[in-house]
């Protein structure tokens, strides 16, 4: 169905499922796909027509009564991103959280939560639903300027409000983004993981298990102008008595560090896959935070010279990356912000209508993957293959994900849909130019 490049993939999915459940659940996959509009399973049955076999409830039952889990399908996924697009060297992951509307009375886990895209400074809005925390790997694909966010892991944030009354204990989305990079770093011990995270995530906890594991991860955000920091604890001089030192001399803040401090230029890949001329302050500190010890820190005060963006701080829990390095791995977190766009806009998120805890879980999910799907899909064509069907307009610098989905559509109808059946011998018949005005009415960006 998809380029024959995906054959090991789907592969490696099948072997985690019965096979009349895999084959229903590839049916969906793909009408989720062709199908514009809500990906409800009514809706991608009613795009497929004839084409689904089986009574219509069996799919139906695919997310809440088929015995299969996304844990293996994630790993499966994870392993052929890194084995394909980056095979060698530290592995760049970004984690965000995003908010799904839902306004079912009794839709499994749902919350009021802060809807970060419709907050202000000035202004907190609210939004009744599903807040996902949502691990990407960054992939630079040969046509597009900027990396892209493929997401690979996702967890369920529930609220303290939920967890209570049905006896959980309660993580938050940072805690939940760090069991996550936990789990992909069990799932390839080999490999070394270069994560950033937004403001929410760039919490000390988060700092101190990348800073334990300073082999295997590694992590950058933002940081704090008034960060407490130290220097390291003196020595324990032989035969001393008492409690040893848990820091040594308070360091100044970064704040104070900055005013009295000269600043370099440098020019950094900004957010978009643009590029900037900033100032730059730089030093290192261990952040301290009761209960919680010493986080060594490399931070870094920014200041756009183009006068777009506020000063910023940030910082990362590798003391060998430079100024440049830092601030380029944390504007390139932008590229998941992007991908959560366009899962509203080209794969319907939350459009998805299932109650119970399994359907709610995986339906969202498989949506999060399909987006990785798909860009693999497009990424594998052939090189002459890459603009066709583009949408262009005035300004349009390089590919983007409407093209990606707009391609794959068209090859699914293509090679899908209209070889099946009777369908075959009455496409062949048609002109090419009615072909194309056929494909082009099918398979819109949205």
């Amino acid at each position: 169905m998809f380029s024959s490049a995906l054959d090991p993939l789907f592969l490696e999915f099948s072997r985690h499922f019965s096979e009349p459940t895999y084959q229903r659940f590839l049916f969906l996959l793909v009408s989720a796909v062709l199908t514009v509009g809500r990906r409800t399973v009514s809706n991608l049955l009613r795009t497929t027509g004839r084409l689904a076999s089986g009574h219509a409830s069996s799919y139906h039952r695919l997310f809440s009564k088929r015995r299969w889990s996304l844990w293996p399908l994630s790993r499966v996924l994870a392993a052929f991103i890194l084995n394909r697009w980056v095979p060698t060297g530290p592995v760049p992951v970004v984690f965000d959280d995003t908010v799904d509307g839902h306004k079912g009375k009794h839709i499994w886990g749902k919350a009021c939560h802060r809807d970060a895209v419709r907050s202000t400074h000035s202004h907190t809005a609210d939004r009744w639903g599903h807040k996902w925390v949502v691990l990407c790997i960054l992939v630079q694909f040969p046509f597009a300027a900027r990396r892209w966010a493929l997401p690979v892991l996702v967890a369920l944030y529930r609220s303290k409000e939920w967890n209570e009354p049905h006896r959980r204990r309660h993580k938050t989305p940072a805690e939940l983004a760090r069991q996550l990079l936990a789990v992909l770093m069990h799932w390839f011990p080999e490999r070394r993981f270069l994560s950033a995270g937004d403001g929410g995530f760039s919490t000390h906890d988060l700092a101190g298990f990348a800073f334990r594991h300073p082999t295997r991860a590694a992590l950058v955000g933002r940081f704090y102008p008034k960060a407490n920091l130290y220097a390291p604890p003196p020595e324990r001089k032989p035969r001393q008595n008492g409690r040893p030192a848990e820091k040594g001399r308070k360091l100044p803040a970064p704040q104070a560090v900055v005013k009295r401090s000269g600043r370099t230029r440098l020019r950094v890949s900004w957010y978009g896959g643009g590029s900037r001329r900033v100032e730059t302050v730089s030093d290192m500190g261990l952040w301290y935070k009761a209960g919680q010890g010493l986080v060594q820190v490399r931070w870094v005060f920014v200041h756009d010279l183009d006068g777009t963006h506020r000063d910023e701080y940030f910082f990362s829990t590798d003391a060998k990356m430079t100024p440049k390095e830092i601030i380029e791995t944390f504007t390139g977190r932008w590229s998941i912000e992007v991908t959560f766009q366009e899962l509203r806009a080209y794969l319907g998120r939350e459009t998805t209508r299932g109650r119970t805890e399994r359907a709610v879980l995986r339906a969202a999910l498989c949506l999060f993957g399909l987006y990785s799907v798909v860009a693999l899909a497009f990424a594998a064509r052939p090189k002459h293959q890459a603009r066709f069907g583009r949408v262009e307009w005035a300004g349009k610098a390089e590919t983007t994900f409407s093209d990606a989905i707009t391609a794959v559509r068209r090859q699914l109808w293509r090679e899908w849909v209209f070889k099946r059946g009777s369908h075959a011998a009455a496409f062949t018949k048609l002109p090419r130019s009615t072909q194309a005005f056929l494909l082009t009415a099918l398979a819109p960006a949205a």
